[in-house]
């Protein structure tokens, strides 16, 4: 796999702290705060109507549950930073997704012609940007405290919508590599097809935990990681896929291609490519501080929950910025040139008024060159007013078939020197 080459490997130190920092950062003074809140004035109360509610915490209210403290605690920045982002980035999506619905909506009634062409690209663009609302959607489910409601969310909803990312990028790298199974509305087909996978491994496992078994919902993080062995898989295949794009796209050449449309193939799948190996990195990270560095640097309990929401966040906004919004910028300018004005043929159906006699229909018997001869008609023609400029001046009915007509050659029969005699030397 191309990840382990050395220029992305030196991408995970980058990555790494991108996590590590905010997370000593922002987690440290909530840790801080909630041990000197415990022993001087506790921020937990008695158990009331609505459960256990905050007293004490600046930016939360009295009544408010304990388990949304990270969405308004002040003091624990990491919640409120990644639910602004979080929150910013869903309406983005469904901005981009209604504006796709819409143009897609004009350019059908508008146009005269039927574009059959753009329906399957929009059907998958579409449910690519519902997938990256819904990644940010659940970034929530991870700032509220883990519940036996907010569980089986996590659970089922983390997966499914990757692989419904996912599998859009992977019907996209196929249909822009040219496979037939892929082309039209065999795209969003096959996306769909893919994305059906993992919802059925995920409701089997909360089929048989929840109601076969009749466990709570508690999980390990090596279980929540075999959860998505499929969405990595998918993630896995549409990498090398890219990365087959962008080589067969820079690196091959063809008379056929066009200047401009090469040039936009060759940015798109540079685009596509980097979108994914981000994502294969932000994955990477998340599953390894997940796995083996927060049990390591005994942060398990606290930075659990910031690790994969900083992970939901971080990958929710490269699929958006790399692949959602340049996608639809590359159909709309698409779009936008393959529109050409309709061709007028009234200059050539219709005579000009400006050129007497063509007003009336013809038939070609106006032209005396090309007029019929009767039967009986032998040698010159009488009216020269009618003769054609190329008319060599004799009927074809003159020429003798007896008589000889070749064009004579000259002869000789001195092979050594066969143009002596011609010329005239002896």
């Amino acid at each position: 796999m191309a990840f382990t080459s050395e220029q992305h490997r030196s991408l995970l130190p980058l990555l790494f702290f991108f996590f590590y920092f905010p997370l000593s950062c922002l987690c440290q003074s909530s840790n801080s705060s909630s041990a000197n809140t415990t022993t001087n004035n506790p921020t937990i109360a008695a158990p009331t109507s609505n459960g256990t509610s905050l007293k004490g915490v600046p930016g939360c209210g009295k009544e408010l549950n304990h388990i949304y403290r990270y969405l308004c605690d002040r003091r624990a920045a990491w919640g409120i930073i990644l639910e602004t982002l979080a929150s910013s980035g869903f309406l983005f999506s469904m901005v981009l997704l209604f504006s796709l619905l819409l143009w897609s909506l004009w350019i059908c009634v508008s146009s005269k012609q039927k574009r059959s062409g753009i329906g399957g690209t929009v059907a998958c663009m579409s449910m690519f940007l519902f997938a990256t609302a819904g990644i940010f959607a659940i970034t929530f489910s991870f700032i509220i405290r883990l519940t036996p409601q907010t569980c089986p969310t996590r659970l089922f909803l983390f997966g499914v919508l990757f692989s419904l990312a996912f599998s859009c990028l992977l019907a996209r790298c196929l249909a822009l590599l040219g496979f037939a199974a892929a082309r039209g509305w065999g795209e969003p087909g096959l996306a769909l097809g893919l994305f059906m996978v993992q919802v059925i491994i995920a409701t089997q496992w909360l089929i048989l935990v929840l109601v076969r078994d009749k466990k709570p919902c508690h999980y390990s993080q090596q279980e929540f990681v075999m959860l998505l062995i499929y969405v990595l898989c998918l993630l896995a295949i549409s990498t090398i896929l890219s990365l087959n794009f962008l080589c067969r796209s820079c690196f091959t050449y063809s008379y056929s291609y066009t200047g401009a449309a090469h040039q936009q193939g060759r940015v798109q799948a540079v685009l596509l490519f980097f979108t994914l190996m981000l994502s294969v990195c932000i994955w990477v990270v998340w599953i390894t501080m997940l796995t083996w560095g927060n049990p390591k640097v005994k942060r398990r309990s606290h930075w659990d929950d910031p690790v994969l929401s900083i992970a939901l966040v971080a990958n929710g906004w490269v699929l958006l910025m790399g692949h959602g919004l340049s996608q639809i910028a590359f159909l709309c300018r698409g779009e936008a040139k393959s529109k050409d004005l309709p061709l007028s043929f009234a200059g050539w159906t219709s005579p000009s008024a400006d050129i007497p006699g063509l007003n009336s229909p013809k038939e070609g018997k106006e032209n005396g060159s090309f007029e019929n001869e009767p039967q009986d008609r032998r040698g010159r023609r009488a009216e020269q007013s009618l003769r054609s400029p190329y008319e060599s001046g004799f009927s074809m009915t003159d020429i003798d078939p007896d008589k000889d007509y070749t064009i004579p050659r000259p002869q000789t029969t001195n092979y050594q020197e066969p143009y002596d005699e011609y010329y005239g030397e002896d």
